[in-house]
Order: C-alpha cells, then structure tokens, then sequence
C-alpha cells in the first residue's frame, strides 16, 4: 500500500478543486433518488413497485443520455455540452413533481436524458488530469467523495421530504442539478491533453495508442461504398473501441449499479416498515462510510483487482442485509457490502480509461455511466417488486442473486476466452483485434486479478 500517493495528488491544486466540486454537485442527485420514492409512495401513494418504475425511468433517460452527452463533450467542449442540461434540470425538475403518476414516469425519461454527466465528466478530467500511473488513486479519492455525498444526499432528501413537502423538496433539487452544471462550466476542467490544467504528459509516452490507429485499420479491411456503406463505416469506426475487454467493465459495473439501486429501495423499505424512516441517515453513516474506508484502501494498491471478482463479493455480502430489523442492524450489516462498493466503481473506471484511447474516453465514460444507470434501472423495480410481493428482506435477496449470477457469468466467460487466446494465431488476437490496438488489451484485462 501507498497511502503516500494521495498526499501527492492532493497537492496538486487543480485535482484538489475538481474533487471538491464534484462532492458538492452530486448532492443534488443523491437526494433525488429517496426523495422520488417518498413523493411516489407517501404523497402519490403507490408501491414500492411504482416507486421503482419511476426510478428506473430516469436511469433509462440517463443511460441513453450519457454517451451523448459525453460524446458531446469530446466534441463541442464542456461548457457548450452542459448547457441544454442545465436548462433541462430547472425546467423539468419544476413541473415533474405536480404530474400525475404516468406523466411523472415521461417526465423522468425527460430528466434523465438531459441530466447533468457529473460522474462521466469527472472521471473523464482526471484521467487527463494526472498522470496514467496515478488514476487508481484518483478515482478512488473521487469515489470517496461520492461516498461523503451519499451520505449528506440521501438524509437532505428525507428533510426536505419531512420538513417541506416532496414536491418543494424535488424543484429544489432541479435547481441545484442546474446550479451544479454552472459550477462545472465555470471551473471548465480539462478533458483532453493539451487543455489548460492537463496533466503536460503527451499520451503516447503513456503508452496509448496513436489516435485513430485502430479506427484506421477497422476501416481498411471493407472498404464501404455507397450512402449505406459510409453510414456503416462511420458507426463502426465510433464504435471501434468497443471489444470484449471493455464490455467486460461494462458488465461489471451493471452489477454495481443494480446492487447499489437495488439497496436503496430494500433500506427504506426497511425503515419505513419499522416506522423509522428518519433514521436514514444512520444506515448511510455506516454503508457509504465502509465504502469511504474501501476506497481509501483500494486506492493505495499497487495493483488493481479484477471488477467483477469485486463485484461478486458484494453481491454475496448484500444478502445478509434482509436479517435487518431496524436502523442499527440494517447498518452494521450494511458495512461488509459497503467496503466494497467504492473499489468496484474505481476498478472498472480505472480500467475504462486504460482500454480507451483519450478522444473517444468521454463517450466511453458515458457508457460506464450508463451500463450503471441501466443496472440501477434494474435494481429498482426488481427490489420494489420483491419488496411488495413478500416483504423488505427479499429485495437484498434478490439484488445479490442477480449480481452475483452476473459475475459468476462474467468470470466463467473470462476463463473461456483465456483458454482459446492461447491458442489464437499470431499476429492478430482471437478475437480479431489487432496487437497494440485498443482491443489487444482484452486477455491482461480478461486474466485473473492482479495480484495485490
């Protein structure tokens, strides 16, 4: 372990500044998540099976939304690309909570598609805002800074839920989301090298390669001809950093998102049924802080550990959480899983930045981004159903099932790919990809974890 390296990074002012402000522009979205559930079950009274529909309707909107929005990003810039998200998060955000239940539901498509890419931006500056050697540290730190906001978001949005109303409480959030997108514009951090406050290593002498090598040898195999064929060698060079290594994260952190979705429901399921839904805060205290300490640990690794092994591990340890019968037990059984959470996202973006080269890694980390708002879509409403149908215990149970049913899948489809690469020919992978190209990275990503 290397806990020296943090001090390093936190002295760099730029990096210290850009994770500062990323804590404080996720509240708004951490308090989103319980809030709409209140308004949907309290002030709208409908199930928790509702309540999950409407969450996994702005996962949807998010999941389709941030590879564009990152996309947007590699090309217009930061502050162009975050201004019709800005607009949308007041405008949406002050009419959803007075819509009845179906239009809430189009209303939350809408909000998620144009929400603010906190996350994938993030992600996206520190990785060009450090050197390659030092982004496991980074992303750590930055995940636990999401982690201090999950503590704050969710019990702010019970206040403003109790003190307040839910409605009040949800166009208070459309505007701070906004506020946060302003915040971001006006700090216009880095996303690629040779911007102002990027890290002054050029990208080759990290050992990337060249900016459109790979694309360039995808589309001299066929050659397109015609409207159609240069429609289709244009989506395919856009997509040429997709292979199987990157798929791979992109399941991983699924898994997380349906986990840590899944989890949010099952915990004020819970407490509401123990008539303790104030005490909210006390479950996060011990869940997000385990996972503060996770990810410090994590980050001062020398080597990085396989996301899905992680994966795994917390979807066994999430079950338990069922056995919970009040605020206090709910938490102390809520910190095993919660160790690992920040390791999981910080393993599977460390690896996304790896794999991708810099120009397409904005629209790479809208798709991470997605691939967790897709499991969060999940997690939802497959908790909320289990909940309603048989009580709060098996929505822990059947969150941890399904994750753990995906990384167990994930690693038997890793073992196989091993197996047949060593016997693919020389010169070109298995899999087709070329050597040194994006591609090439997918058996050192696809082996067994790094040893630690």
């Amino acid at each position: 372990m290397d806990f020296a390296s943090y001090r390093q990074l936190l002295a760099l002012a730029p990096v210290r500044r850009l994770l500062l402000i990323a804590m404080i522009a996720r509240i708004p979205h951490a308090a989103a998540g319980v809030l709409l559930t209140l308004h949907v079950v309290a002030t709208l009274h409908l199930s928790y099976a509702a309540a999950g529909s409407v969450a996994a309707a702005i996962t949807v909107g998010m999941a389709l939304g941030a590879p564009w929005r990152g996309r947007q990003v590699d090309i217009l810039g930061l502050r162009r690309a975050l201004i019709p998200s800005v607009i949308a998060e007041v405008a949406v955000w002050s009419v959803a909570p007075f819509l009845n239940y179906q239009l809430l539901v189009v209303a939350a498509v809408i909000g998620g598609l144009f929400a603010v890419p906190i996350f994938s931006v993030v992600r996206q500056a520190l990785g060009v805002m450090v050197p390659a050697g030092q982004r496991r540290t980074a992303y750590a730190l930055d995940s636990m800074g999401a982690e201090i906001t999950f503590m704050v978001g969710p019990a702010a949005g019970v206040v403003l839920a109790t003190t307040l109303h839910t409605a009040a409480g949800l166009v208070i959030i459309g505007v701070a989301s906004a506020l946060a997108g302003l915040l971001l514009m006006w700090t216009n951090p880095p996303t690629r090298s040779g911007q102002r406050g990027a890290w002054a290593e050029p990208v080759e002498a990290a050992g990337a390669p060249a900016p459109g090598r790979f694309e360039a040898a995808v589309g001299a195999l066929d050659p397109p001809a015609g409207r159609l064929g240069r429609a289709w060698g244009s989506t395919r060079s856009n997509l040429a950093w997709v292979n199987l290594a990157v798929l791979a994260v992109l399941g991983a952190s699924l898994g997380a998102g349906l986990v840590l979705s899944g989890t949010d429901v099952g915990m004020v399921a819970v407490l509401r049924a123990s008539e303790q839904v104030g005490e909210l805060g006390i479950v996060f205290f011990f869940w997000c802080g385990a996972s503060l300490v996770g990810g410090l640990v994590y980050g001062s690794l020398r080597r990085s550990i396989n996301p899905l092994w992680l994966l795994g591990a917390m979807a066994l340890l999430t079950i338990p959480m069922g056995f919970a019968t009040n605020a206090w037990t709910l938490g102390l059984l809520s910190i095993l899983p919660g160790l690992l959470c920040a390791p999981v996202l910080t393993s599977s973006a460390e690896h996304i930045a790896d794999l991708v080269e810099e120009r397409r890694r904005g629209e790479a980390m809208g798709w991470y981004g997605s691939s967790m708002t897709l499991g969060s879509a999940m997690g939802a409403p497959f908790a909320g159903a289990m909940i309603d149908e048989v009580g709060p215990w098996a929505g822990f149970v059947i969150i941890g099932i399904v994750a753990g049913i995906l990384a167990v899948a994930g690693l038997a489809v890793q073992r196989s790919r091993r197996r047949k690469a060593a016997g693919a020919p020389a010169g070109r992978g298995e899999d087709g990809t070329i050597p040194g190209a994006p591609g090439s990275a997918v058996d050192g990503l696809l082996g067994e974890p790094d040893a630690v």
